[in-house]
């Protein structure tokens, strides 16, 4: 098992999330002020977190855990940040 690279940092930006809002694994869509966390986790995956902004509790954005592209971590939260403003039960995008 690997483990992530040292100085891959977490990621995380509070976005609106688009009409038909987000897809969790957890608790189905969630609508309105969302924050996105996606972290590096093992054997080159990242993990996709969402939560209501200012909660306490973290969902699995559905579709996680997901490869991370050639282009990065970055790259893959920049895609994530896109599809949950378009809303439309977003989820995490093939990258």
């Amino acid at each position: 098992m690997t483990t992530p690279h040292p100085h891959q940092r977490a990621l995380t930006d509070e976005v609106k999330a688009g009409p038909g809002g987000a897809m969790t694994d957890e608790v189905g869509v969630i609508t309105g002020d969302v924050t996105i966390r996606t972290e590096p986790a093992p054997d080159g995956l990242a993990r996709v977190l969402i939560q209501y902004t200012g909660a306490d509790e973290w969902y699995t954005l559905t579709g996680s855990p997901t490869p991370v592209p050639a282009g990065g971590l970055e790259l893959l939260h920049a895609r994530v940040l896109e599809v949950v403003r378009a809303g439309a039960a977003a989820e995490v995008p093939r990258v």
